[in-house]
């Protein structure tokens, strides 16, 4: 179970959370809220669905949206600083990508890209996710969590861009 830890991490740490979700609607958010003692790490979570949100809500640029569209490593690497930094956190992560049934912008069914942020730096993760858009959905809230417990185990300041 990748939430209980997270949670037992950044509590142990005094840090705090910040989340930012597209593809992903909320279950990333409740992950973390199902633990028992999330209340002592998470400030909060926006749910930004509709690619115009990202910018307004989160502080996402404008041009780079209209470049790449939401679907992409520094769209969500943006993401995730703005959860951080609208919500007053420590520590950001955030999901965008495809869940399904039809692609988008271009963009196949199951690409996902997550993001984690933190005194120890950044991490970006592009991802290709088999299954259903419940599946999808699934995955990349697993793959944010495991992202996140990724970053606090690196020393601090020493956040390096990963994608895959």
């Amino acid at each position: 179970m990748l939430a209980p830890r997270l949670v037992e991490r950044l509590a142990a740490r005094g840090a705090t959370l910040a989340v930012a979700e597209s593809l992903t609607g909320g279950l990333l958010t409740a992950a973390v809220v199902a633990v028992p003692g999330a209340s002592a790490v998470l400030r909060g979570g926006v749910t930004a669905y509709a690619t115009d949100l990202k910018a307004t809500l989160l502080g996402v640029d404008r041009q780079r949206l209209a470049a790449t569209g939401p679907v992409d490593g520094e769209v969500v690497r943006q993401m995730a600083r703005g959860a951080a930094a609208r919500l007053d956190a420590g520590h950001g992560v955030a999901t965008t990508g495809v869940a399904g049934p039809e692609p988008q912008g271009g963009r196949p069914v199951g690409e996902v890209w997550v993001a984690a942020t933190g005194p120890q730096g950044e991490l970006v993760r592009r991802l290709h996710l088999p299954g259903d858009r419940s599946a999808v959905r699934e995955g990349a809230v697993a793959a944010a969590l495991a992202l996140l417990l990724e970053l606090l185990d690196a020393p601090p300041a020493g956040g390096a861009e990963q994608a895959g």
